[in-house]
């Protein structure tokens, strides 16, 4: 049998407005409700980032906590909070991020332009969210954006040693302006340059680039991050419905390529994670 396929999904990200995309899940409940029906669509694993009152992306301790709180009390997703935030907030607003005791953190290896904007990330603040999240026993997701954040995460992992749990999991975010385009050859490429501490990684295709991706992904035996943080129209003039429907078409296929979709439990050992 094939390896069991971890789908991830992002359901909400910072960059797309409520307003531009009512069907964007920005409140506790419709995150909830997103998690409970991506999680029966064949997701593990859910990467959050929240919105405030007015649907704005905030960085809220408090809001963060009862987010991980509300999220194991109603589904059994490995919760993965997001450390990146939005391009504006300040380093130590995402450090602060673990204190709301997540499963696992994303830690983005780099700074990278994004779009018009920039995503800052300086080497000291990587090793200061990395250590963090060792110290809090929060299994880190390193994202990728391109080959020097690869030859990056090599750096780190010989300086500081291996994360929490032993695993190294990491996520090529592709697509993004600024980034390694979404392509199969940049995939090939990535995955080729990635260190041999690395135990799994999957794949993120941005934009209309998210079925090129995710089929090269397939074929190459990695895993799938899905979400209306990544895409919003299935095809060209069609929108998303909701993040059940992204999850869903990656679980059809995970079938075409014969693998069957990993269960929480099975991610959960996958990556590392502390036992709930």
């Amino acid at each position: 049998m094939s390896a069991p396929l971890l789908i991830t999904v992002a359901p909400t990200g910072a960059e797309t407005s409520k307003a531009d995309c009512p069907q964007l899940p920005t409140t506790l409940d419709e995150l909830v409700a997103t998690a409970i029906s991506c999680q029966a669509a064949g997701a593990a694993m859910i990467h959050v980032h929240i919105r405030d009152a007015e649907h704005r992306p905030t960085l809220s301790l408090p809001a963060l906590s009862e987010t991980v709180a509300a999220l194991r009390a109603e589904t059994d997703l490995v919760v993965q909070l997001s450390t990146g935030g939005s391009v504006h907030d300040p380093l130590e607003d995402r450090l602060a991020v673990l204190d709301a005791a997540p499963d696992s953190c994303s830690l983005t290896m780099g700074t990278v332009n994004f779009g018009d904007d920039v995503f800052l990330n300086p080497w000291p603040f990587i090793c200061d969210l990395y250590q963090l999240s060792q110290e809090r026993q929060v299994v880190p997701e390193f994202e990728l954006f391109d080959l020097g954040q690869v030859a990056s995460l090599s750096r780190l992992l010989d300086r500081h040693g291996l994360p929490f749990g032993g695993r190294v999991h990491v996520d090529l975010v592709m697509g993004v302006p600024g980034g390694m385009p979404g392509t199969a050859d940049a995939l090939v490429a990535a995955v080729a340059a990635l260190p041999p501490a690395v135990t799994s990684w999957s794949a993120t295709g941005i934009g209309r680039s998210t079925l090129a991706v995710a089929l090269a992904a397939l074929s190459k035996g990695g895993h799938l991050r899905v979400g209306m943080e990544d895409v919003l129209t299935l095809a060209r003039g069609v929108p998303v419905e909701s993040n059940a429907q992204l999850v869903s078409r990656a679980a059809a296929l995970a079938e075409l390529a014969q693998r069957p979709l990993m269960t929480p439990a099975q991610a959960r050992e996958l990556l590392g994670v502390r036992a709930g």
